[in-house]
């Protein structure tokens, strides 16, 4: 993005605020953890996770909670089983627009 930036600065707050919950979910280190075994294992349930981490069942629920609302992780039912699975595309799209936009209003550093 060069030049005029068609992002409002009213604009650019909002994104900056549907931006926190993903940074949110970044800012832990469990739940690093957590999109790591994701990565690397596609579909897991919360004891496969559990059984992979030093947390307790009820920490890794919290966290996968918290990162289905960020829209980290989606989730898909079978019987009584919950399998999470990465969902971020969005998240990080909207991610780089951010940075765009904050490239066009933030001001170049000068030492």
């Amino acid at each position: 993005m060069t030049g005029q930036s068609s992002v409002s600065q009213a604009e650019a707050m909002r994104l900056l605020k549907d931006c926190i919950p993903i940074f949110t979910v970044l800012s832990d280190e469990n739940r690093h953890l957590i999109l790591k075994l994701l990565l690397e294992n596609g579909e897991m349930n919360v004891n496969q996770i559990t059984e992979n981490l030093h947390l307790s069942r009820p920490a890794v629920s919290h966290h996968l909670k918290i990162m289905l609302a960020a829209h980290a992780v989606s989730v898909r039912q079978t019987g009584k089983e919950r399998f999470y699975a990465l969902a971020m595309k969005e998240e990080v799209e909207k991610m780089g627009v951010l940075v765009e936009v904050l490239k066009f209003y933030c001001p170049e550093q000068t030492d």
